[in-house]
Protein backbone atom coordinates (compact mmCIF):
# COMPACT_ATOMS: atom_id res chain seq x y z
CA UNK A 1 0.00 0.00 0.00
CA UNK A 2 2.90 2.35 0.71
CA UNK A 3 4.34 1.57 -2.72
CA UNK A 4 1.09 2.71 -4.39
CA UNK A 5 2.14 6.32 -3.90
CA UNK A 6 4.28 5.85 -7.03
CA UNK A 7 1.19 5.52 -9.26
CA UNK A 8 -1.18 8.04 -7.65
CA UNK A 9 -0.18 10.93 -9.89
CA UNK A 10 1.09 9.19 -13.04
CA UNK A 11 -0.88 9.63 -16.26
CA UNK A 12 0.05 6.29 -17.87
CA UNK A 13 -2.48 3.46 -17.62
CA UNK A 14 0.20 1.04 -18.83
CA UNK A 15 2.48 2.05 -15.95
CA UNK A 16 -0.35 1.48 -13.45
CA UNK A 17 -1.07 -1.96 -14.98
CA UNK A 18 2.58 -2.95 -14.79
CA UNK A 19 2.69 -1.85 -11.14
CA UNK A 20 -0.32 -3.99 -10.26
CA UNK A 21 0.95 -6.92 -12.31
CA UNK A 22 4.28 -6.95 -10.47
CA UNK A 23 2.57 -7.17 -7.07
CA UNK A 24 0.22 -9.90 -8.26
CA UNK A 25 3.22 -11.76 -9.65
CA UNK A 26 4.96 -11.56 -6.29
CA UNK A 27 1.86 -12.90 -4.51
CA UNK A 28 1.49 -15.74 -7.03
CA UNK A 29 5.16 -16.67 -6.82
CA UNK A 30 5.23 -16.74 -3.02
CA UNK A 31 2.12 -18.93 -2.69
CA UNK A 32 2.56 -22.53 -1.58
CA UNK A 33 1.63 -25.53 -3.70
CA UNK A 34 -1.68 -25.98 -1.88
CA UNK A 35 -2.74 -22.34 -2.27
CA UNK A 36 -5.21 -22.36 -5.15
CA UNK A 37 -6.20 -18.69 -5.29
CA UNK A 38 -3.26 -16.54 -4.15
CA UNK A 39 -4.37 -13.59 -6.29
CA UNK A 40 -7.88 -13.65 -4.85
CA UNK A 41 -6.41 -13.61 -1.36
CA UNK A 42 -4.18 -10.69 -2.33
CA UNK A 43 -7.16 -8.75 -3.70
CA UNK A 44 -9.11 -9.36 -0.49
CA UNK A 45 -6.23 -8.13 1.64
CA UNK A 46 -5.64 -4.98 -0.41
CA UNK A 47 -9.35 -4.16 -0.59
CA UNK A 48 -9.70 -4.70 3.15
CA UNK A 49 -6.74 -2.48 4.00
CA UNK A 50 -7.84 0.24 1.58
CA UNK A 51 -11.34 0.27 3.04
CA UNK A 52 -10.11 0.35 6.64
CA UNK A 53 -7.77 3.27 6.04
CA UNK A 54 -9.06 5.25 3.04
CA UNK A 55 -6.33 7.18 1.21
CA UNK A 56 -5.35 8.17 -2.33
CA UNK A 57 -2.70 5.44 -2.22
CA UNK A 58 -5.22 2.76 -1.31
CA UNK A 59 -7.64 3.92 -3.98
CA UNK A 60 -4.85 3.86 -6.60
CA UNK A 61 -3.80 0.35 -5.55
CA UNK A 62 -7.33 -1.05 -5.93
CA UNK A 63 -7.88 0.83 -9.20
CA UNK A 64 -4.63 -0.55 -10.67
CA UNK A 65 -5.52 -4.09 -9.64
CA UNK A 66 -8.93 -3.71 -11.26
CA UNK A 67 -7.33 -3.05 -14.66
CA UNK A 68 -5.53 -6.43 -14.73
CA UNK A 69 -7.76 -8.59 -12.51
CA UNK A 70 -9.68 -11.63 -13.73
CA UNK A 71 -13.40 -11.02 -14.29
CA UNK A 72 -14.38 -13.02 -11.20
CA UNK A 73 -12.48 -10.48 -9.07
CA UNK A 74 -14.29 -7.46 -10.49
CA UNK A 75 -17.29 -7.38 -8.09
CA UNK A 76 -15.03 -7.13 -5.03
CA UNK A 77 -12.78 -4.48 -6.55
CA UNK A 78 -15.66 -2.48 -8.10
CA UNK A 79 -17.50 -2.41 -4.79
CA UNK A 80 -14.38 -1.18 -3.00
CA UNK A 81 -13.78 1.50 -5.64
CA UNK A 82 -17.35 2.70 -5.37
CA UNK A 83 -16.98 3.26 -1.64
CA UNK A 84 -13.51 4.84 -1.79
CA UNK A 85 -14.34 7.18 -4.69
CA UNK A 86 -17.14 8.82 -2.72
CA UNK A 87 -14.61 10.85 -0.72
CA UNK A 88 -11.72 11.25 -3.18
CA UNK A 89 -11.14 11.44 -6.94
CA UNK A 90 -10.20 8.40 -9.01
CA UNK A 91 -6.72 8.38 -10.59
CA UNK A 92 -6.87 9.99 -14.03
CA UNK A 93 -5.53 6.82 -15.73
CA UNK A 94 -8.38 4.66 -14.41
CA UNK A 95 -10.83 5.83 -17.06
CA UNK A 96 -8.37 5.27 -19.91
CA UNK A 97 -9.93 2.66 -22.24
CA UNK A 98 -8.46 -0.83 -22.18
CA UNK A 99 -5.63 -1.44 -24.64
CA UNK A 100 -6.88 -3.20 -27.76
CA UNK A 101 -4.86 -5.73 -29.77
CA UNK A 102 -4.15 -4.45 -33.27
CA UNK A 103 -1.63 -6.78 -34.94
CA UNK A 104 0.23 -9.97 -34.04
CA UNK A 105 3.18 -12.08 -35.20
CA UNK A 106 4.48 -15.58 -34.52
CA UNK A 107 8.14 -16.53 -34.80
CA UNK A 108 8.77 -20.31 -34.85
CA UNK A 109 12.23 -21.85 -34.88
CA UNK A 110 13.17 -24.35 -37.58
CA UNK A 111 12.63 -27.31 -35.19
CA UNK A 112 9.31 -25.97 -33.81
CA UNK A 113 10.76 -26.14 -30.31
CA UNK A 114 10.46 -22.44 -29.49
CA UNK A 115 7.88 -19.78 -30.33
CA UNK A 116 8.15 -16.03 -29.86
CA UNK A 117 4.89 -14.07 -29.99
CA UNK A 118 4.49 -10.35 -30.62
CA UNK A 119 1.14 -8.61 -30.04
CA UNK A 120 0.84 -4.88 -30.72
CA UNK A 121 -1.71 -2.97 -28.64
CA UNK A 122 -3.28 0.37 -29.51
CA UNK A 123 -4.43 2.90 -26.93
CA UNK A 124 -3.10 5.65 -24.72
CA UNK A 125 0.44 4.32 -25.10
CA UNK A 126 0.89 1.88 -28.02
CA UNK A 127 3.23 -0.99 -27.20
CA UNK A 128 4.09 -4.60 -28.01
CA UNK A 129 3.67 -7.53 -25.64
CA UNK A 130 6.32 -10.20 -26.33
CA UNK A 131 6.24 -13.79 -25.06
CA UNK A 132 8.98 -16.38 -25.49
CA UNK A 133 7.56 -19.92 -25.25
CA UNK A 134 9.53 -23.16 -24.96
CA UNK A 135 7.94 -26.35 -26.31
CA UNK A 136 10.75 -28.83 -25.65
CA UNK A 137 9.61 -30.10 -22.26
CA UNK A 138 5.95 -29.18 -22.48
CA UNK A 139 4.60 -25.70 -23.03
CA UNK A 140 6.29 -23.09 -20.82
CA UNK A 141 6.45 -19.30 -21.02
CA UNK A 142 10.11 -18.45 -20.45
CA UNK A 143 10.02 -14.68 -20.91
CA UNK A 144 7.57 -11.80 -21.09
CA UNK A 145 8.39 -8.23 -22.09
CA UNK A 146 6.67 -4.96 -22.98
CA UNK A 147 8.41 -3.48 -26.01
CA UNK A 148 7.93 -0.57 -28.36
CA UNK A 149 5.67 -0.85 -31.43
CA UNK A 150 7.44 -2.43 -34.38
CA UNK A 151 9.24 -5.01 -32.22
CA UNK A 152 8.44 -7.84 -34.66
CA UNK A 153 10.05 -6.00 -37.56
CA UNK A 154 13.05 -5.23 -35.35
CA UNK A 155 13.30 -8.93 -34.43
CA UNK A 156 13.55 -9.90 -38.09
CA UNK A 157 16.06 -7.17 -38.85
CA UNK A 158 18.40 -8.00 -35.95
CA UNK A 159 18.56 -11.79 -36.41
CA UNK A 160 22.12 -12.80 -37.25
CA UNK A 161 22.80 -15.03 -40.30
CA UNK A 162 24.21 -17.81 -38.09
CA UNK A 163 21.22 -17.94 -35.77
CA UNK A 164 18.56 -20.63 -35.98
CA UNK A 165 15.99 -19.45 -38.58
CA UNK A 166 13.02 -17.95 -36.77
CA UNK A 167 11.26 -15.25 -38.83
CA UNK A 168 8.35 -13.38 -37.28
CA UNK A 169 5.31 -13.87 -39.52
CA UNK A 170 2.15 -11.80 -39.14
CA UNK A 171 -0.74 -13.95 -37.93
CA UNK A 172 -4.38 -13.46 -36.87
CA UNK A 173 -4.57 -11.64 -33.56
CA UNK A 174 -7.03 -14.08 -32.02
CA UNK A 175 -4.81 -17.07 -32.90
CA UNK A 176 -1.73 -15.54 -31.30
CA UNK A 177 -3.61 -14.45 -28.15
CA UNK A 178 -5.11 -17.95 -27.85
CA UNK A 179 -1.62 -19.46 -28.03
CA UNK A 180 -0.40 -17.06 -25.34
CA UNK A 181 -3.36 -17.89 -23.09
CA UNK A 182 -2.82 -21.62 -23.53
CA UNK A 183 0.90 -21.24 -22.75
CA UNK A 184 0.19 -19.17 -19.62
CA UNK A 185 -2.29 -21.81 -18.41
CA UNK A 186 0.29 -24.56 -18.91
CA UNK A 187 2.95 -22.49 -17.14
CA UNK A 188 0.62 -21.84 -14.20
CA UNK A 189 0.21 -25.62 -13.83
CA UNK A 190 3.98 -26.21 -13.72
CA UNK A 191 5.75 -26.77 -10.40
CA UNK A 192 8.01 -25.31 -9.19
CA UNK A 193 6.70 -22.01 -10.42
CA UNK A 194 8.96 -19.99 -12.75
CA UNK A 195 11.11 -17.46 -10.94
CA UNK A 196 12.16 -15.23 -13.83
CA UNK A 197 11.61 -11.67 -12.60
CA UNK A 198 10.34 -10.30 -15.91
CA UNK A 199 7.83 -13.15 -16.22
CA UNK A 200 6.51 -12.62 -12.70
CA UNK A 201 6.24 -8.85 -13.19
CA UNK A 202 4.18 -9.17 -16.38
CA UNK A 203 2.27 -12.41 -15.85
CA UNK A 204 -0.99 -10.80 -14.63
CA UNK A 205 -0.81 -8.10 -17.32
CA UNK A 206 -0.36 -10.76 -20.02
CA UNK A 207 -3.27 -12.77 -18.61
CA UNK A 208 -5.50 -9.68 -18.66
CA UNK A 209 -4.81 -9.22 -22.37
CA UNK A 210 -5.34 -12.83 -23.51
CA UNK A 211 -7.76 -14.41 -20.99
CA UNK A 212 -10.85 -13.92 -23.23
CA UNK A 213 -9.12 -16.01 -25.91
CA UNK A 214 -8.27 -18.98 -23.67
CA UNK A 215 -9.09 -22.16 -25.66
CA UNK A 216 -10.61 -25.29 -24.21
CA UNK A 217 -8.29 -28.12 -23.27
CA UNK A 218 -7.55 -30.15 -26.38
CA UNK A 219 -8.14 -33.91 -26.39
CA UNK A 220 -4.93 -35.80 -27.08
CA UNK A 221 -5.31 -38.32 -29.88
CA UNK A 222 -2.60 -40.97 -30.32
CA UNK A 223 -1.07 -41.56 -33.70
CA UNK A 224 -3.09 -44.03 -35.76
CA UNK A 225 -1.69 -47.46 -36.58
CA UNK A 226 -1.72 -46.78 -40.31
CA UNK A 227 0.29 -43.57 -39.95
CA UNK A 228 2.75 -45.29 -37.61
CA UNK A 229 3.30 -48.18 -40.00
CA UNK A 230 3.77 -45.77 -42.90
CA UNK A 231 6.54 -43.96 -41.01
CA UNK A 232 8.20 -47.20 -39.94
CA UNK A 233 8.06 -48.66 -43.47
CA UNK A 234 9.74 -45.54 -44.83
CA UNK A 235 12.49 -45.82 -42.24
CA UNK A 236 13.46 -49.50 -42.13
CA UNK A 237 12.43 -52.77 -43.81
CA UNK A 238 10.21 -55.17 -41.87
CA UNK A 239 13.05 -57.66 -41.35
CA UNK A 240 15.23 -55.06 -39.58
CA UNK A 241 13.61 -55.82 -36.26
CA UNK A 242 16.14 -53.94 -34.13
CA UNK A 243 15.84 -50.67 -36.03
CA UNK A 244 12.03 -50.91 -36.19
CA UNK A 245 11.74 -51.69 -32.48
CA UNK A 246 13.85 -48.65 -31.63
CA UNK A 247 11.91 -46.48 -34.08
CA UNK A 248 8.75 -47.65 -32.29
CA UNK A 249 10.23 -46.27 -29.06
CA UNK A 250 11.11 -42.99 -30.77
CA UNK A 251 7.51 -42.70 -31.96
CA UNK A 252 6.15 -43.52 -28.48
CA UNK A 253 8.20 -40.67 -27.06
CA UNK A 254 7.45 -38.26 -29.88
CA UNK A 255 3.72 -38.97 -29.96
CA UNK A 256 3.25 -38.75 -26.21
CA UNK A 257 5.77 -36.13 -25.10
CA UNK A 258 6.83 -33.88 -27.98
CA UNK A 259 4.42 -30.95 -28.00
CA UNK A 260 4.92 -30.00 -31.64
CA UNK A 261 4.59 -33.56 -32.96
CA UNK A 262 6.56 -36.81 -33.22
CA UNK A 263 8.75 -35.57 -36.08
CA UNK A 264 9.84 -32.30 -34.42
CA UNK A 265 13.21 -33.33 -33.02
CA UNK A 266 15.55 -30.64 -31.70
CA UNK A 267 18.76 -30.71 -29.63
CA UNK A 268 16.68 -30.17 -26.49
CA UNK A 269 14.35 -33.05 -27.38
CA UNK A 270 17.32 -35.37 -27.90
CA UNK A 271 18.60 -34.42 -24.45
CA UNK A 272 15.26 -35.03 -22.76
CA UNK A 273 14.85 -38.35 -24.56
CA UNK A 274 18.31 -39.73 -23.74
CA UNK A 275 18.83 -38.25 -20.29
CA UNK A 276 15.33 -38.66 -18.88
CA UNK A 277 12.64 -40.54 -20.79
CA UNK A 278 14.55 -43.51 -22.17
CA UNK A 279 16.35 -44.46 -18.91
CA UNK A 280 13.08 -44.24 -16.95
CA UNK A 281 10.69 -45.84 -19.40
CA UNK A 282 12.43 -48.34 -21.69
CA UNK A 283 13.98 -51.78 -21.38
CA UNK A 284 16.57 -52.43 -24.11
CA UNK A 285 18.25 -55.71 -24.90
CA UNK A 286 21.93 -55.88 -25.84
CA UNK A 287 21.28 -55.54 -29.59
CA UNK A 288 18.99 -52.55 -29.16
CA UNK A 289 21.39 -50.79 -26.83
CA UNK A 290 24.34 -51.28 -29.17
CA UNK A 291 22.35 -50.04 -32.15
CA UNK A 292 20.67 -47.11 -30.38
CA UNK A 293 23.13 -44.28 -31.23
CA UNK A 294 23.28 -45.03 -34.96
CA UNK A 295 19.55 -45.74 -35.31
CA UNK A 296 18.63 -42.56 -33.42
CA UNK A 297 20.89 -40.48 -35.68
CA UNK A 298 19.25 -42.05 -38.74
CA UNK A 299 15.76 -41.47 -37.31
CA UNK A 300 16.48 -37.80 -36.65
CA UNK A 301 17.66 -37.29 -40.22
CA UNK A 302 14.67 -39.22 -41.55
CA UNK A 303 12.07 -37.23 -39.59
CA UNK A 304 13.59 -33.80 -40.17
CA UNK A 305 14.03 -34.47 -43.88
CA UNK A 306 10.33 -35.37 -44.02
CA UNK A 307 9.66 -31.93 -42.52
CA UNK A 308 11.95 -30.41 -45.19
CA UNK A 309 14.29 -28.92 -42.59
CA UNK A 310 17.44 -27.49 -44.16
CA UNK A 311 20.35 -29.96 -43.75
CA UNK A 312 22.35 -27.19 -42.08
CA UNK A 313 19.92 -27.36 -39.15
CA UNK A 314 19.61 -31.15 -39.11
CA UNK A 315 23.30 -31.42 -38.22
CA UNK A 316 23.06 -29.86 -34.71
CA UNK A 317 20.22 -32.25 -33.78
CA UNK A 318 22.20 -35.29 -34.96
CA UNK A 319 25.29 -34.04 -33.11
CA UNK A 320 23.24 -33.80 -29.91
CA UNK A 321 23.12 -37.62 -29.78
CA UNK A 322 26.85 -37.75 -29.01
CA UNK A 323 26.50 -34.92 -26.50
CA UNK A 324 23.86 -36.70 -24.43
CA UNK A 325 24.92 -40.34 -24.83
CA UNK A 326 27.23 -40.37 -21.75
CA UNK A 327 24.38 -39.15 -19.57
CA UNK A 328 22.12 -41.82 -21.02
CA UNK A 329 24.64 -44.59 -20.34
CA UNK A 330 24.98 -43.53 -16.71
CA UNK A 331 21.24 -43.09 -16.11
CA UNK A 332 20.22 -46.25 -17.94
CA UNK A 333 22.31 -48.43 -15.63
CA UNK A 334 21.05 -46.70 -12.48
CA UNK A 335 18.06 -48.81 -11.40
CA UNK A 336 17.15 -46.24 -8.74
CA UNK A 337 16.16 -43.85 -11.55
CA UNK A 338 13.86 -46.32 -13.30
CA UNK A 339 10.12 -45.70 -13.37
CA UNK A 340 7.73 -48.30 -11.86
CA UNK A 341 6.77 -49.75 -15.26
CA UNK A 342 10.40 -50.26 -16.23
CA UNK A 343 11.20 -51.86 -12.86
CA UNK A 344 8.38 -54.38 -13.36
CA UNK A 345 9.39 -55.06 -16.96
CA UNK A 346 12.99 -55.68 -15.90
CA UNK A 347 11.85 -58.08 -13.18
CA UNK A 348 9.67 -60.02 -15.62
CA UNK A 349 12.48 -60.17 -18.14
CA UNK A 350 14.82 -61.48 -15.44
CA UNK A 351 12.30 -64.28 -14.83
CA UNK A 352 12.47 -65.24 -18.48
CA UNK A 353 9.03 -63.89 -19.39
CA UNK A 354 8.48 -63.08 -23.06
CA UNK A 355 7.36 -59.45 -22.91
CA UNK A 356 5.85 -59.71 -26.40
CA UNK A 357 3.42 -62.45 -25.21
CA UNK A 358 0.40 -60.76 -23.54
CA UNK A 359 -0.80 -63.97 -21.86
CA UNK A 360 2.64 -64.76 -20.45
CA UNK A 361 2.97 -61.20 -19.12
CA UNK A 362 -0.50 -61.36 -17.54
CA UNK A 363 0.26 -64.69 -15.83
CA UNK A 364 3.60 -63.41 -14.57
CA UNK A 365 2.02 -60.20 -13.25
CA UNK A 366 -0.54 -62.21 -11.27
CA UNK A 367 2.28 -64.25 -9.76
CA UNK A 368 4.36 -61.15 -9.08
CA UNK A 369 1.49 -59.30 -7.39
CA UNK A 370 0.57 -62.35 -5.31
CA UNK A 371 4.15 -62.66 -4.11
CA UNK A 372 4.34 -58.97 -3.18
CA UNK A 373 1.04 -59.17 -1.30
CA UNK A 374 2.24 -62.23 0.60
CA UNK A 375 5.45 -60.47 1.61
CA UNK A 376 3.52 -57.42 2.85
CA UNK A 377 1.20 -59.63 4.92
CA UNK A 378 4.18 -61.48 6.45
CA UNK A 379 5.87 -58.20 7.26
Amino acid sequence: MRDAVTIVSVDSALEAERWASSWLGAAWSAAGLGEREPEKTFHLEVAGRASTRPSPDGLAAVAALRRVAATEEWPLLDGTLEILSESQPMPQWFEVPAFEPARAWQAVDVWDSEHVLFIEFAGQRPHTLMAQISLAAGVLVDKLAVLEPGAAETWNRLREPGEVPMPAVESPVDVVLAELANALRATDMTWPRPDDEDFLDLRALAWSRCRPYLPDFGDWQPMGDAERELLLDGFAPADDTVARSLADLFLDYGDGYMTSGPLCWSPEQVGLFLDDWLPRKAVLDAEQRAALPDVLRRWIRYTLERRTVDPVWIGPVVDAVDVFLPGFEEAFDDSAAWGPAKQIAAELEARGVDLSDPEAVEDAMRSLNAGRLARRLIE
